[in-house]
């Protein structure tokens, strides 16, 4: 592959090793039990969840625009958010994955994955239980989801030259396992941080949630991805470097039983700072 700059060479790089990305193995691989088991307190996604609801309901964050950075093919990291924000904008490089966003948003039936009971998890983190609170989570995030956008974080403009995000930037960015999966060294993680972080107005905040000490995961059967392996302390010089202030980090080991053989994390990290 002939390299023409750096930005050239790691788009090329993402592209290649997202080639044959299968959003329903994805989300059957990590959005199932045991990694998905509401009844678990150390289960991964209840543990994201209460993250984000504590990050959306200290009294710090909210306004009018959250951006979600590669949200993937999954909603969960904007349930909470979408509360306190009048426009919410998710975005992905892969088409597919917009596809399943959109197919939620339009056709919640045709989507590959039921999200009811993340809905009913985030409203009782919220203190609403029964059927007509999930219905008003869900009509609350179709009413607000202004746009589902493609990116590229290896981009100075991650979301094109025509982006809908007011000039003086959005007032929050989400981003779970999204920099660390499409970086190939702290260099291109940091870097990516940076063209995102353009998104953000000053004064705004930063939620990221990902994975410390991963090499790999798998994308579908035979679709092994590889991934920057980055640790704690190299994340915290990354958001320093880029003028950003840590509020949280918090670390959840990966438990042993919730090791399904289709990464190798050693934990999943919650991150809370503001841009200076």
């Amino acid at each position: 592959m002939a390299e023409i700059d750096g930005k050239t060479t790691a788009v090329e790089r993402m592209a290649a090793s997202y080639q044959g990305f299968d959003p329903v193995a994805y989300l059957q691989y990590n959005y199932t039990p045991p990694r998905a088991d509401f009844t678990r307190e150390d289960s991964i996604v209840p543990w994201k969840l209460r993250c984000l609801h504590r990050a959306f309901t200290e009294g710090d964050i909210g306004s009018e625009v959250l951006v979600d950075v590669g949200s993937g093919p999954t909603l969960y990291q904007v349930l909470s958010g979408c509360e306190v924000f009048g426009k919410v904008i998710l975005s992905d490089f892969l088409d597919v994955n917009r596809a399943e966003l959109k197919r939620w948003l339009q056709n919640p039936e045709e989507c590959s994955l039921d999200w009811t009971p993340f809905l009913q998890y985030v409203c009782k983190l919220e203190g609403r239980v029964g059927s007509s609170a999930v219905a008003e989570k869900a009509a609350r995030l179709r009413a607000v989801v202004s746009d589902v956008l493609p990116v590229d974080v290896h981009s100075p403009q991650p979301l094109g030259p025509d982006s809908p995000i007011p000039p003086a930037g959005a007032d929050c960015l989400v981003s779970c396992f999204c920099l660390e999966s499409v970086s190939f060294d702290l260099d291109q993680f940091t870097k990516a941080l940076a063209n995102i972080g353009s998104l953000l107005r000053s004064g705004g905040h930063i939620l990221l949630i990902g994975t410390l000490g991963m090499k790999y995961y798998m994308g579908g059967s035979g679709v092994k991805i590889d991934v920057f392996p980055i640790e704690a302390s190299e994340l915290c010089s990354s958001l320093k470097e880029n003028g950003f202030k840590l509020i949280r980090l918090e670390v959840h080991p990966m438990p042993e039983d919730q090791d399904v053989g289709t990464d190798d994390a050693d934990a999943v990290f919650f991150i809370k700072a503001k841009k200076k």
